[in-house]
């Protein structure tokens, strides 16, 4: 678990700070600058435009440089006294935060949007096993002790727990309601857009799919003759034992009490007061679907909520016959924007309302 102080989270620039070579009159092209601090340093020049962008940061904590992709808000620039709310979204494994180019994101004129690296098998996690060959794996230090602060101070936020909401997409839905169950301090809003979200020994198969990323188990695909992906591109390099996330994940002898610890399913009591929304598909009810086997997880976190009397939005949009013509109900992107689009307004409604 992260220590936050209230310094840590609620120190900000004064208004406008951030771009104020930038309020003289004259259309901004360019994205703001940003201040190195709270252990991340900046390297590169960043990228894109003044509303959607990202910077490059290396941090002591993760091993290797990583992107944060921020969206600002079309008007950020117009009004230098507003401030936002902010939404911190979370890419999926093996992903990257350029590639969340949904246009869901880019919509909201209200909030700012701010997607971190976790890495291509990160898990949103302070691993157990920091000695690996993939060096230091503070994840969860990274997010929650670095990048908010340092969101904090650069843009004009509104820095406190009313409005700050975290959501992801599949291992991001995971980290999702992880991060808001370590932290419901910080968050007033947790989404899980096809989440691994019970990692339970009743779910033994998404807790041996994290297994498979950690030991790199495409690893053997690409190296046999089967051509299913490219041995020279593999984003689970270099495997790590088994055990490196949270221990050993075998149900013998209570040897899998970190994956207990941290599996969501078992600790939704930890959210109460925190406004919950699960979205997921059922993969055309196919077995070779991930989506498959994610909403049976679900619904496992809906009945756990559902037994402690508490409140929360679900939507299982089956085939995705209902959800649009872009969704074909499975575990891909086209499923996610219409997620995106449903729940974008409902987080600037409650933003709104607070």
């Amino acid at each position: 678990m992260v220590a936050l102080t209230a310094a840590m989270v609620g120190m900000v620039l004064p208004a406008g700070a951030a771009e104020a070579a930038t309020t003289t009159g004259t259309a901004v092209t360019t994205p703001p600058p940003l201040t190195n601090g709270f252990g991340l340093t900046q390297v590169d020049t960043p990228a894109g435009s003044s509303t959607n962008f990202y910077i490059t940061v290396t941090t002591p904590e993760v091993a290797g440089k990583h992107h944060i992709k921020i969206i600002l808000p079309s008007g950020y620039y117009d009004d230098p006294a507003r401030r936002y709310p902010v939404l911190y979204f979370l890419h999926g494994s093996p992903d990257d935060p350029i590639a969340q180019n949904y246009p869901a994101l880019t919509t909201s004129n209200s909030m700012i949007t701010v997607i971190p690296d976790g890495g291509a098998r990160g898990w949103y996690a302070n691993w157990l096993n920091q000695n690996t060959a993939a060096g230091a794996q503070n994840w969860e230090n990274f997010h929650l002790k670095q990048v908010i602060p340092f969101i904090d101070a650069n843009l004009r936020t509104v820095a406190t727990k009313k409005a700050r909401a975290i959501a992801g997409v599949s291992m991001g839905g995971f980290g999702a309601l992880h991060y808001a169950q370590d932290h419901p301090e910080l968050f007033s809003q947790t989404a899980s857009l096809s989440g691994d979200i019970d990692l339970s020994a009743r779910s033994m198969d998404l807790r041996l799919a994290v297994v498979a990323s950690l030991i790199d188990a495409q690893g053997a695909i690409c190296g046999s003759t089967s051509g299913v992906c490219d041995p020279n591109n593999d984003p689970y390099k270099p495997g790590v034992d088994s055990d490196a996330l949270f221990g050993s994940p075998y149900p013998i002898f209570n040897a899998d009490r970190k994956w207990n610890e941290v599996d969501p399913s078992q600790h939704m009591d930890k959210l109460a007061g925190v406004g919950v929304s699960l979205y997921v598909g059922n993969g055309r009810g196919s077995a070779t679907d991930f989506e498959f086997w994610l909403e049976s997880a679900s619904q496992h976190v809906r009945d756990s909520m559902d037994a402690l009397g508490m409140p929360y939005y679900y939507v299982d949009y089956g085939d995705g016959s209902a959800w649009g013509t872009q969704c074909n109900g499975g575990h891909n992107g086209g499923c996610w924007e219409q997620d995106l689009r449903d729940l974008i307004p409902r987080l600037e409604k409650s933003f709104a309302s607070s």
